[in-house]
């Protein structure tokens, strides 16, 4: 069989140790098996040395182990490094060097994704350049990019409809999107065998004055959406791609953990603003979780948010201590994973539920499909073009836009909290 001698070698080990992949373990994944000779990773080693080359059909299997496009290997050097742009997470000890290669493939496709729908914005001569992206800085203080991503939004925060977390979530997405930026609910390679904890990341933004984008993890809690989305809202006014973590109770000591403060403490004043909280209570010791669990869950049902976001405004507000807000964040995490696992095991014994095409309304959003819908019918874009940018096959494109022209009933989650 022909193989592919015009690719250059070194951009195999790049994509290799990109993936964290090590040899031993890639050579058995592409396929390579060992002879008298050579072993599987000798093999694989040579072919990285420039001394042998893939076939065909083993540089197309190498692109899917290694999650990269098969131009990626006719490049004639490796790409710079970059994919997430700023980096603002503080990681704990259990995101492995793979979650993060996983994350990067996932940055990688929304990235291309991204790229693609601004061009064809452009074409369309629907590029305009969106004044708010960029439009504020740290020194604007939280409380006037607060009201600045208000306004936009056109909500208000104490006169928001009645409602749980999931409609909440819903009303702000949709004026998100009315604004400009895509809102996008992703958290693997399209495949629940590629899943990426919200441990990992809980949200990316991509600073595009023409096509802004704000990828969620859909694997968080959807009470947690709503905060995640203003926080990403806030990196966006901010002109700064990049990836967010969970909340933290550190004081910060470099310049991306200041930011990634700000943006948080922005989501907070949001979605909970001075006025909404109730008065301190005048027997609230900072330390006293009996006290502070009742008036966490009172916040978080009363304003539809959840408990971590009202115990990080607590925190920040000094009504409890860093410690304390520590150990409630771990508590709400260990009963959402515990909640999660139960749905899982209750939806393996369900019958019916969203069917797979409202399922990909839901995590790919009104504001792509509709560019997607509207150029593919006005014969600007293929359906190839079409599956890449909704992450789908291309088989797949016609019938779920025709499942949205008949008009779509209600997302699933809109109303589970």
């Amino acid at each position: 069989m022909a193989k592919a001698r015009n690719i250059n070698p070194a951009i195999l080990k790049w994509a290799r140790d990109s993936a964290r992949l090590p040899l031993k373990e890639a050579a058995e994944r592409i396929g390579f098996t060992s002879s008298d000779k050579l072993s599987a990773a000798e093999k694989l080693e040579r072919i990285e040395a420039g001394d042998d080359y893939p076939t065909r059909n083993q540089l197309i299997k190498i692109a899917s182990v290694y999650r990269r496009p098969l131009t990626t290997f006719y490049l004639k050097e490796p790409p710079r490094t970059g994919e997430r742009g700023e980096d603002f997470r503080t990681l704990p000890a259990s995101v492995s060097p793979r979650d993060n290669a996983l994350l990067d493939s996932l940055l990688r496709d929304m990235r291309a994704r991204q790229e693609m729908v601004r061009g064809l914005l452009e074409d369309e001569d629907e590029g305009s350049a969106h004044p708010f992206v960029g439009s504020a800085s740290l020194r604007d203080g939280v409380p006037r990019v607060a009201a600045s991503i208000a306004e936009t939004l056109g909500f208000d925060p104490l006169k928001r409809r009645a409602g749980n977390a999931g409609y909440l979530f819903r009303a702000l997405r949709t004026r998100t999107e009315a604004i400009g930026v895509f809102v996008l609910l992703v958290a693997d390679l399209g495949s629940h065998h590629s899943a990426i904890s919200e441990k990992v990341f809980r949200g990316f933004a991509i600073a595009d004055p023409i096509a802004p984008f704000v990828v969620i993890n859909d694997q968080d809690a959807k009470a947690a959406r709503s905060f995640t989305l203003l926080h990403e809202l806030a990196h966006i006014w901010l002109g700064q791609t990049g990836v967010s973590g969970t909340p933290e109770s550190a004081e910060p000591t470099t310049q991306s953990e200041m930011v990634e403060r700000f943006c948080n403490d922005v989501a907070g004043e949001i979605l909970l603003p001075p006025a909404a909280l109730p008065q301190r209570p005048a027997n609230l010791a900072p330390g006293d979780k009996d006290r502070v669990v009742p008036l966490v869950d009172s916040i978080a049902a009363q304003w539809s948010v959840s408990q971590p976001m009202v115990a990080y405004r607590l925190h920040r507000l000094g009504w409890i201590t860093p410690s304390l807000y520590s150990d409630l964040c771990s508590s709400y995490a260990a009963r959402w994973h515990a909640t999660k696992h139960r749905e899982k095991e209750k939806n393996k014994e369900k019958e019916g539920g969203p069917t797979y095409y409202t399922m990909r309304q839901y995590s790919l959003g009104d504001a792509l499909i509709d560019v997607v819908r509207r150029t593919l019918r006005g014969n600007a874009l293929t359906d190839t073009k079409a599956a890449k940018m909704l992450g789908i096959k291309p088989g797949l494109v016609e019938t779920l836009l025709r499942t949205v022209e008949k008009g779509r009933g209600p997302f699933p989650h809109d109303h589970g909290g």
